[in-house]
């Protein structure tokens, strides 16, 4: 098959794609063949989606949004991009309390691998869910919700657990946000009181390419109620930018301190525009915040390292959960981004380097960027790995859902 992903760098090797119209139709396709992976909206970097056997879209199936007011939740089918999601939402009265920098990507994709927003008390998307449905390799329907024995081991699943039909969201009344962006920030300031820096807003993200002595962006996204920091001797940006240099501001959400609701401010990117530099490759790693000022000592000190492949580094907050797989599990954690130039080659030179600086102080690869840690790394920076295998083990005994990617990391 010709499918590729989002970035282009990566061809699916599945021998098809079907898109079920119904979850009956679904589950009749699962039960009735021998590799199966639910492909998302093709934002990840790597095979993480990929399979020998067929890929499964739910893209087709009615994404019928179903609200609980009295449980503060809304249920939605796996294959609904947030945007979507997003408007119905706040149509009803309804937000959600994080959301990613990209709001082009599926429900279930995104909590399948822990994709996060940025705030010291937001935790991943992942962390929002409070029940998954999900096609088993027999064909028939599972619900796991929170508080079962199984369920901190079932969210961020990454597809190894079967296919997610519908999500159900933790869902808070609408408000309205401000977003800033301030340029050129000392890094003496940032790194005198980092934890101060990164709660002084709803939502915190810096912006850099390592090198000089400024962070080239602070961009701050708060609420309504609450007055917006000044970050002197940095200036604030008179007009909207962009966070990579030469890519049009039309892209992004509005960063001029005019209100709006959620879901037009937390995000970075306009859904109706190409996110990024829609030419890249990504890699992400997911530091305790304990261990945030020396890694970015590290990555500061050694930059050159990595810069020219660079295109920008983002630095974000996420706070802890309690599932498994989770970047965030345990702990408070700081998220290293990299959006990479499109070379593999250059890129997957880079990473073994970069991985030898933030591994040892705990960094945990985002599961659908690029990376390189070994399964022996990966399980030492995951302690729940291996109850997470069992799990496995139990919920798909044949690997139906197995492939490449899960061989390698599990």
């Amino acid at each position: 098959m010709a499918e590729r992903n989002w970035a282009g760098n990566y061809a699916y090797r599945a021998r098809a794609v079907r898109r079920p119209r119904s979850v009956d139709e679904l589950q009749t396709l699962v039960a009735t063949r021998e590799r199966v992976r639910a492909l998302g909206t093709r934002h990840s970097f790597t095979d993480v989606a990929d399979t020998d056997g067929i890929l499964v879209s739910l893209e087709d199936i009615p994404d019928a949004l179903r609200i609980d007011e009295a449980r503060l939740s809304a249920s939605v089918t796996g294959g609904t991009s947030f945007h979507g999601l997003n408007q119905r939402l706040d149509r009803q009265g309804w937000a959600l309390a994080t959301l990613a920098s990209l709001p082009h990507i599926s429900v279930a994709g995104a909590v399948a691998t822990g994709t996060h927003g940025s705030g010291t008390h937001a935790k991943s998307l992942a962390g929002l869910v409070s029940a998954l449905e999900i096609v088993q390799p027999d064909g028939e329907l599972r619900v796991v919700q929170r508080g079962d024995p199984d369920f901190e081991g079932s969210v961020v699943n990454l597809g190894a657990l079967g296919v997610v039909t519908r999500v159900t969201l933790d869902v808070v009344p609408t408000f309205d946000m401000w977003q800033f962006v301030w340029l050129d920030l000392p890094w003496d300031i940032v790194t005198a009181d980092f934890d101060a820096l990164m709660s002084s807003a709803y939502s915190v993200s810096l912006f850099t390419d390592w090198t000089g002595t400024t962070v080239s962006q602070v961009w701050l996204k708060g609420l309504a109620e609450a007055p917006p920091p000044e970050l002197h001797p940095a200036r604030r940006a008179g007009s909207a930018v962009h966070m990579i240099p030469g890519m049009s501001s039309r892209a992004v959400t509005g960063a001029l301190g005019v209100l709006g609701p959620w879901h037009e401010r937390l995000p970075h990117f306009r859904p109706s525009f190409t996110p990024s530099s829609g030419t890249e490759l990504q890699s992400e790693y997911l530091v305790p915040v304990a261990h945030a000022g020396e890694a970015i000592s590290r990555l500061r000190t050694r930059a050159e390292l990595f810069t020219a492949v660079l295109q920008v580094s983002e630095i974000r907050t996420v706070a802890a959960d309690d599932l498994w797989l989770s970047a965030a599990y345990g702990a408070d954690v700081v998220a290293l981004h990299f959006t990479w130039q499109p070379d593999s080659e250059a890129v997957y030179a880079v990473l073994p380097e970069l991985e030898r600086m933030l591994l040892p102080l705990g960094a945990r690869p985002h599961w659908g960027k690029c990376f390189t840690a070994s399964r022996s790394e990966l399980a030492a920076a995951y302690p729940m790995i291996d109850r997470f295998k069992q799990l496995r083990d139990r919920s798909d005994p044949t690997r139906k859902f197995d492939n490449a990617f899960l061989h390698r990391v599990l």
